[in-house]
């Protein structure tokens, strides 16, 4: 099954999917032009889903929520259920006082979220009333719509929190939206900007706080988010493109191509030419 509802005056797009033989996406490719993110469950057992030519482990009934950039597929599509959706059907960024899960579910890292039995109902109930709304053409489906989709993101983003910061107080903590909004500043500006200082001073902070800050939530440092978004970014364009190391040096803003070599080397341990070369899964 997949629905699909599109709004021609704004360009907004959903789409749902349930049972498809044929569920993926390849961002530098056949998909550049649809920017969706993606909310993923697996409601089969336990399979590997590849994300960016990297293979993970998708536990049976978990949810995985993925930017509109990143390419993956699914060892078994047909046990996937998920939900698309663009900026311009609903826009994360801006509504980010609504669904709070930017820089957090939806962000580089892989943010997989284990659902109980008592919220695996709570979905079933969810998707069938998406299916129902889907196939009802009215002149309030976008809103339901709409607010059956803010529901999703903001029950995810609750139970992510549950798992990922079991601490009740550090959930409400107003900090921890500061490691969100530095998440989202990196995903904006990782190409030109690598210093921790130039996100600092966008979030009116030291360095040194920051750093103090992400030890606290037991994050990566922000030297560590910055350079893994490089590298991240430098594997894709490797994997899925034809572009020269030295146009992925600039493109990524280096100026030295061996220096760039160099770099790459130490977190990967391969050249950008040796990774190219080398099949997914062996570097």
């Amino acid at each position: 099954m997949k629905l699909v509802i599109k709004d021609p005056i704004s360009g907004g797009t959903l789409l749902l999917f349930k049972n498809e033989e044929r569920f993926d996406r390849l961002y530098y490719g056949r998909d550049k032009d649809t920017k969706y993110f993606t909310i993923a469950w697996n409601a089969g057992e336990t399979q590997t889903v590849t994300i960016d030519g990297e293979e993970h482990t998708f536990k049976s009934h978990t949810l995985l929520a993925m930017m509109f950039n990143q390419s993956f597929s699914f060892e078994r599509p047909t046990d996937i259920v998920a939900w698309q959706f663009n900026r311009e059907f609903y826009c994360i960024v801006d509504h980010d006082r609504e669904v709070s899960c930017v820089g957090f579910i939806f962000g580089m890292d892989k943010v997989f979220i284990t659902l109980d039995p008592d919220t695996q109902q709570r979905l079933e109930l969810m998707l069938d009333i998406f299916v129902l709304e889907m196939n009802t053409v009215d002149n309030i489906q976008s809103e339901m719509l709409l607010m059956l989709l803010k529901r999703l993101i903001i029950t995810i983003t609750q139970l992510a929190r549950s798992e990922y910061i079991p601490d009740k107080k550090q959930q409400q903590d107003g900090r921890f939206h500061i490691i969100r909004k530095f998440n989202l500043l990196v995903e904006e500006h990782f190409r030109a900007e690598h210093s921790v200082s130039y996100y600092a001073q966008l979030l009116n902070k030291s360095p040194k706080t920051l750093s103090n800050l992400f030890a606290i939530f037991n994050q990566k440092t922000p030297t560590q988010i910055i350079q893994e978004r490089i590298i991240i970014e430098a594997k894709r364009l490797l994997r899925f493109t034809n572009k020269s190391p030295k146009q992925i040096t600039f493109e990524l803003g280096f100026e030295d191509p061996a220096y760039f070599s160099n770099f790459f080397k130490k977190h990967t341990n391969a050249t950008p030419l040796e990774f190219r070369n080398t099949k997914v899964g062996e570097v």
